[in-house]
């Protein structure tokens, strides 16, 4: 496959499974969230609480605000940034549309309750589970739902000490607390249950978003010590495609000198790791411990803010070798 090929291919690939991170979102918030009146955070929980207030379609009030948003941001962000956004965007309002037309409805105009009557807790556990792998699916196939998502970056612009985080949660919490200043919600005691509510379906929510993400992303790092440290090295860095250091070790027992090899690799790669030492020396002595966090070419990037004076600093330095 060409370098052209694989670029095209990476491309679809993310945007396939945009669309079924953005299926499975929309079953969950059709099934499990929209019946019992479950409020959550995001340009689609907005759109749910005034929906539930005044019966306005949810769908229509989600892409009005997103269109508001993209306008705003398209200057600040660029076209390149906001296609996948503006793809997300109107697949999710077509599968809202539809969602909401091919599920049976109650007498009240809202979805049927698939989990009967009075079990809010439960359906609120099961669509938030459902929701928290949909929007991982999108967010590791460099995909946005927009909303909130669009905010954050635009604010992250121009101000980048504010983490995308803050302003996400900071938003959540003005969707979600606005419940209290709907009537139609009841009385201050409903109102305050469909807040608390909210917050859980918050919590539920990122927690299964950042342990999915987490999950796919998570590496280990193993130390190997083997006789046959040269064909083990060989055979990762060749038919594994790994890079691997080699340490200087001294047995204190039998004081002899030992190689020991130093690899880091993915999680999911680990039985590939073990089966390929097994082969080569059953005998090995390996070491596997999980790590927080490698950075660097293979793995994830340092995403952290040089400061423009340091910057300047760094590039000067560079000039003058």
């Amino acid at each position: 496959m060409t370098v052209n090929h694989k670029i095209i291919w990476n491309e679809v690939k993310d945007y396939l499974f945009i669309t079924l991170g953005l299926f499975l979102y929309t079953i969950a918030f059709t099934v499990f969230l929209m019946p019992y009146q479950i409020v959550a955070g995001g340009v689609t929980g907005l759109s749910a609480i005034i929906y539930y207030a005044t019966g306005f379609h949810l769908e229509n009030t989600y892409i009005i605000i997103n269109g508001v948003l993209l306008v705003v941001a398209l200057k600040i962000l660029g076209m390149k940034f906001l296609m996948k956004t503006i793809f997300a965007i109107f697949s999710l309002y077509f599968m809202l549309m539809f969602a909401q037309e091919l599920i049976p409805k109650q007498a009240n105009g809202l979805p049927f309750k698939l989990m009967g009557e009075g079990q809010d807790f439960m359906s609120m556990i099961i669509g938030c589970a459902i929701t928290g792998v949909a929007l991982a699916t999108v967010f590791t196939h460099n995909g946005s739902t927009g909303g909130t998502d669009i905010i954050a970056a635009s604010v992250n612009k121009f101000h980048p000490n504010v983490s995308l985080g803050n302003v996400l949660i900071a938003a959540d919490f003005c969707i979600i607390g606005s419940c209290m200043f709907f009537p139609q919600f009841g009385s201050y005691t409903e109102r305050a249950h469909k807040v608390m509510f909210g917050f859980c379906v918050m919590a539920m929510e990122n927690y299964t978003l950042d342990y999915v993400m987490n999950a796919r992303r998570q590496s280990v790092q193993f130390f190997i010590f083997t006789k046959k440290w040269q064909e083990i090295a060989n055979a990762i860095g060749t038919k594994m495609n790994h890079g691997v250091t080699i340490l200087d070790g001294h047995g204190w027992y039998t004081g002899q000198e030992i190689k020991v090899l130093c690899i880091l690799a993915k999680k999911n790669e680990s039985v590939n790791m073990f089966r390929l030492i097994k082969m080569i020396d059953p005998q090995a002595f390996v070491s596997q411990s999980a790590v927080i966090g490698v950075y660097g070419e293979g793995f994830d990037e340092m995403k952290v803010k040089i400061k423009q004076e340091k910057k300047k600093e760094k590039e000067l330095t560079v000039k003058e070798k």
